[in-house]
């Protein structure tokens, strides 16, 4: 019992339920093992009688907590209770309050209530002479909401190539996107995968999920002929770029033309060849200079850090803590970096990289809003980092040693998942004022119409897995979900932008309704959604939520052509991944497909009857439709019949994740160009515009409007 209390105490689970009445008891080694990353002593019963008197001691003894909260028109979030106009805490009488907003102005006394939104500091004085500072957020309630229904597109950016593109799909193809879906189709908005900064060397890991620098963008990304030094390469240097321009060429015939999966190794060394011609051949104009001196600056320490995280991998490998001693830590590395030219060259060099593609990155939102998207481009934010990468490194105060992030068992997985991220620790953000998280999120929304979380639930609690664990052998972890909701709703507030929580799987009571009270839209799949509390049937579209991404499928879920066909069944047991009998499995999913063909017909969304993919297709997003979601994401694979997952969980090297384009029906790679000429893309593209600026409703009228 006295464990358990101190695992409370740091928000540790000793228990969890994988469902409805099942309660399983989590080992105590993991429950120690957990408590020793952050920070507290629980090896023994002594130690944990010594955690419990100090943890019981700092109480009594705190005035304030590190960061406190207060949301616009709601109480202070910490302690709960209290009212906006009177200051947190049981503070003594006559303590003294000031408060220094983030702009220097400074407030005194209990006016809470002429706060600014922001993030400010505050300063408690006791009577006894104890004092404290701590970091307050001042927050809106909520995230803004879209002011009209919008429908856009779903894609995974390296899948789309162009004729122009060096072997992936680049910034200058989602400028393309974008531009053609707003003004030929009316598209509100462009969901892309993560574009965060990859973990350095080769061969990488091709997954978008799991990166070097969630703050970052990866240069992979940059579309190279339209940087402006490109056009300035002098005549001695031509004839090497040609050169380079004409690998790239054969690399995207390979893909397109010769079937082979997209090599971002290879596209990455050849762009790497032309931006060191490009840098270090061209001398920036005195404006463009200028930019780049107030990217830097805005930018600061933390892109100095990814920048020297770069050139040391480069020089060390990525591997950071196997990196001379003097190495592994930011700012003895920084030290290092001064003594050497060599490496403070290609610092500077990276540093470039990040200001370029923040550029491309901003034209491309810039082509958003003139396509007239009321939304625009909508980011993604990977749920974590590789322990091996830049933010691990630059943050190392920040992550929770020797843990990993997964998922418990579950009916789908009964070994659990580890995802091999290492955790933020909750303790160390809230000492921080929520700094890294911060950070992390007014980069990612500085070009983002609105920000996808993954696996949202995080906000609230993860599962960790102490290294060398097994993943049923982790524990739940919470976090401090109204302060991460604060600031999530504040920056998102400040940059204008909408909020998408991927929502999926399992999730523990009452956190999509506090998602909801604060704004973020969920994310509803439509083969998820079903009556689960009662018949088990489809759910018919007035019961669906409103404040929702609606969509046929997922970039790990089968395409609906898959799907419809049953080709995803028969493609998992040629890999393996059925857990039961390959008939029973076809015939479970046949009827499942059954039901939702029917729900089709009878609402008269299917008038060409089943049989035809093409219009079951256009029955399912004219279902979508029918709901009242107020966004509707259409997959772009879907569009033209693609067949293929982009992942396919479980698998490894036996499927090429990640490294697919975008394919025919017949699997024969479509480019960008053919993306746009497709008569099946326009006719399913064509309904959803009208159907959206009509404000036409599918659905039968019992549905609910929008």
């Amino acid at each position: 019992m006295t464990l358990a209390r101190l695992a409370a105490r740091h928000g540790v689970a000793t228990a969890y339920s994988p469902s409805e009445g099942v309660t399983v008891p989590v080992p105590d080694a993991t429950v120690v093992a957990v408590l020793g990353a952050l920070g507290v002593d629980a090896t023994t019963p002594e130690a944990v009688t010594a955690a419990l008197d100090a943890a019981d001691r700092a109480d009594r003894e705190r005035l304030l907590p590190p960061t406190l909260v207060l949301r616009r028109g709601e109480s202070p979030l910490h302690p709960p209770g209290e009212s906006p106009t009177h200051p947190p805490g049981d503070l003594p009488p006559g303590t003294l309050l000031r408060v220094t907003t983030e702009d220097g102005a400074v407030v005194t006394g209990q006016d809470w209530e002429r706060l600014p939104l922001g993030v400010h500091t505050v300063e408690a004085q006791a009577p006894d002479g104890r004092t404290a500072t701590s970091t307050l957020i001042v927050s809106p309630a909520r995230v803004p909401g879209p002011e009209h229904r919008a429908y856009g597109l779903l894609v995974q950016l390296y899948s789309l190539l162009s004729h122009r593109s060096w072997g992936m799909g680049d910034l200058g193809d989602l400028r393309e996107l974008v531009t053609w879906a707003g003004r030929v189709h009316g598209a509100g908005f462009v969901q892309v995968n993560p574009l965060h900064a990859g973990v350095p060397g080769a061969p990488s890991d091709p997954s978008p999920y799991r990166p070097s620098s969630r703050r970052f963008p990866d240069p992979v990304h940059l579309r190279i002929e339209e940087i402006p030094e490109y056009a300035l390469v002098g005549p001695e240097h031509r004839e090497e770029l040609d050169r380079i321009l004409a690998e790239a060429a054969e690399l995207r015939e390979r893909v397109l033309g010769k079937g082979a999966a997209i090599d971002r190794d290879a596209v990455w060394e050849l762009k790497r060849r032309a931006l060191e011609l490009v840098v270090e051949s061209v001398e920036l104009g005195p404006g463009r200079r200028a930019d780049f001196h107030d990217f830097l600056a805005a930018r600061g320490r933390a892109l100095e850090d990814h920048a020297t995280y770069q050139a040391l991998a480069e020089r060390h490998g990525h591997h950071w803590r196997e990196w001379p001693e003097e190495l592994r830590e930011p700012r003895a590395a920084e030290a290092a970096v001064c003594d050497d030219p060599a490496l403070a060259t290609r610092v500077d060099f990276h540093c470039r990289l990040a200001w370029l593609t923040d550029r491309q990155l901003a034209a491309a939102a810039e082509a958003a809003r003139e396509a007239g998207m009321e939304v625009g481009i909508v980011h993604d934010l990977a749920v974590g980092v590789h322990p091996e990468g830049s933010d691990a490194w630059a943050q190392q105060e920040a992550f929770a040693a020797g843990m990993s992030v997964g998922a418990p068992p579950d009916a789908f997985n009964s070994r659990g998942q580890d995802w091999g991220l290492p955790p933020w620790r909750p303790d160390a953000l809230a000492a921080s004022g929520y700094a890294p998280y911060r950070g992390l999120l007014q980069e990612l929304l500085r070009h983002a119409g609105a920000l996808r979380i993954d696996h949202v639930m995080g906000l609230f609690r993860l599962w960790w897995v102490p290294e060398g664990h097994e993943p049923t052998q982790g524990t739940y972890v919470r976090y401090d979900a109204e302060a991460m909701l604060a600031v999530l709703v504040l920056e998102a507030h400040r940059a204008g932008a909408l909020v998408i929580g991927e929502d999926l799987g399992t999730v523990e009571p009452g956190v999509r309704e506090e998602l909801a009270r604060s704004g973020v839209f969920g994310t509803s799949v439509l083969w998820f959604e079903r009556d689960w509390a009662g018949t088990g049937r489809p759910l018919p579209p007035a019961e669906w939520r409103a404040e929702c991404v609606a969509t046929a499928t997922t970039h790990d879920l089968p395409p609906t052509a898959a799907r419809l066909s049953g080709d995803h069944v028969t493609l998992r047991h040629r890999l393996g991944l059925l857990a039961g009998d390959l008939e029973r499995e076809r015939a479970t999913d046949r009827a499942d497909t059954a039901e939702w063909l029917g729900m089709f017909q009878r609402l008269g969304l299917l008038p060409e009857g089943p049989g035809d993919e093409e219009s079951e297709i256009r029955a399912v997003h004219r279902f979508l439709l029918g709901t009242p979601a107020r966004m509707v994401g259409v997959w772009l694979p879907d569009a033209v019949g693609d067949r293929r997952p982009q992942n396919l969980p479980g698998t490894w090297d036996e499927y090429p994740n990640w490294r697919l384009p975008l394919a025919a029906p017949d699997g024969q790679p479509l480019t960008l160009e053919r993306l746009a000429a497709s008569p099946r893309a326009h006719a399913l593209l064509r309904e959803l515009h009208a159907r959206t600026a009509a404000g036409a409703r599918t659905a039968p009228p019992d549905a609910r409007p929008v």
